[in-house]
């Protein structure tokens, strides 16, 4: 056997992938992950030793590893995750955030937090019970976030006889529901969390299986954090004018790159007044570059001197999104108190906050065979469902199917802050699957 033979301190390249955990209450998405840690060496041992302790302290012989993840109390007494829970860990071949989600149904909203930045979703299922409206739901959710790659993950495979016949059925059901949300084809894997089954090491209980465990597929499924080729776009998010005597004349715009590359010399235009100039300069660190890309944070300096504050979007003058006040979206409803046709909200969009008003709510999503409801009046906790918002003043906003970044918003109460839904600008999943038109915007007024 030939052995690599490493230089002490020096560690390969590895890429980074940002998963979700989602499924239905029990389906064992905790202790999956608490298999995922343990397996793969990333529990240190005092966290190990704390929860052999409290797995004692409640009469179980084994390690509970769903309480390497269940850390609020509640959680733990009653067996279930509330709160979005983000472990990071790291094999020889990638790292890793993991957003590990609740599965109650009052608590789908939070999924949307956990998987709205995530590259793959892992979906359980309980090989008992297959395909439930929750896994539905949150195979939506997976859809309407545009996450590219999808695992699902059968589980308890142990409970019944690790029987092939019922992951297949499972599969077929799954990916049938699938196909009708315009989710890529998901990848299949048969697991037993609690015996570790194909979660790490392959199962000797399921010698028909031949694909790769939980941990071999995120390890080698393909991700890309390339950004330099989408739309370039920089929001605002602070105007630099030291006004001292070395940096006089000194007037730069601090942000994020969102997407794209902004190099010197290339013309812009600042959204969404429309005025246009010149990138003459970008700051890094403290130091000039003549390009930056995706997700640097830098200070871009212009050509002239224009009426430039937070919230603004400055663009490539050759790409430019349009601007609207007619918002047309998705949204998952996120509130206890419901979202109804006008309603006035406030609107964030990157860094920019507007006030608008509801003026139109055309559908509600029914999960089960993902028709329309049409016009439900109001949404509540938890709905998938279109809008039509006016806006006090333009938004540049990308079609969210082009753009996770900058096609994304979030709507707000002004009386409290209190976030009231997320919402996806442009088409919808569903539209596009049940072939049903766009809603009219006409008439609109605020």
């Amino acid at each position: 056997m030939t052995e690599t033979i490493q230089r002490p301190g020096v560690r390969p390249p590895a890429t980074l992938l940002r998963f979700a955990t989602a499924g239905s209450v029990d389906d064992g998405k905790s202790t999956l992950v608490g298999r995922l840690l343990h397996d793969s060496k990333s529990v240190l041992t005092d966290q190990l030793e704390a929860v052999e302790d409290a797995s004692r302290k409640r009469g179980q012989e084994a390690p509970d590893l769903a309480l390497l993840t269940d850390g609020l109390r509640a959680e733990r007494e009653q067996g279930i995750t509330i709160d979005v829970a983000y472990r990071y860990f790291a094999t020889p071949r990638r790292r890793f955030i993991l957003a590990d989600t609740p599965g109650h149904v009052q608590y789908t909203r939070n999924m949307v937090t956990g998987a709205s930045t995530a590259e793959l979703t892992v979906i359980l299922v309980d090989a008992r019970h297959g395909v439930v409206e929750q896994t539905r739901r949150h195979a939506a959710l997976t859809a309407l976030l545009r996450v590219p790659h999808v695992v699902l993950a059968v589980n308890k495979m142990d409970l019944v006889g690790y029987a092939e016949p019922v992951f297949a059925a499972i599969t077929r059901e799954f990916t049938a529901y699938a196909a009708e949300l315009g989710i890529p084809a998901a990848t299949a894997i048969p697991i037993s969390a609690l015996a570790g089954d194909n979660v790490v090491e392959p199962s000797s209980h399921m010698d028909w299986y031949g694909g790769p465990t939980v941990l071999e597929h995120l390890e080698t499924v393909p991700v890309s954090h390339d950004l330099t080729a989408c739309h370039a776009r920089f929001p605002v998010q602070y105007v630099i004018r030291p006004q001292t005597a070395e940096h006089r004349d000194y007037r730069g715009y601090a942000g994020r790159i969102e997407a794209g590359a902004f190099r010197v010399g290339d013309a812009v235009t600042v959204l969404p007044s429309g005025r246009t100039s010149a990138v003459t300069g970008i700051d890094l660190l403290g130091r000039s570059v003549h390009t930056a890309r995706a997700p640097q944070s830098v200070t871009l300096l212009l050509a002239d001197d224009i009426d430039i504050s937070r919230g603004d979007l400055i663009v490539p003058s050759a790409d430019a999104p349009p601007t609207t006040q007619d918002v047309e979206a998705t949204v998952c409803h996120v509130a206890d108190r419901p979202l109804t046709i006008g309603q006035r909200v406030l609107i964030k969009h990157t860094t920019r906050t507007v006030k608008a008003i509801v003026k139109d709510i055309p559908s509600r999503l029914t999960l089960d065979d993902l028709s329309q409801h049409p016009a439900p009046g109001q949404l509540v906790a938890n709905d998938i469902g279109r809008v039509l918002v006016r806006t006090a003043e333009p938004l540049a906003l990308d079609p969210y199917a082009d753009s996770r970044r900058t096609g994304s918003f979030l709507l707000i109460d002004p009386a409290d802050g209190t976030t009231l839904a997320a919402g996806m600008a442009g088409g919808s999943f569903a539209a596009a699957a049940t072939g049903i038109p766009e809603p009219d915007d006409a008439g609109w007024d605020f």
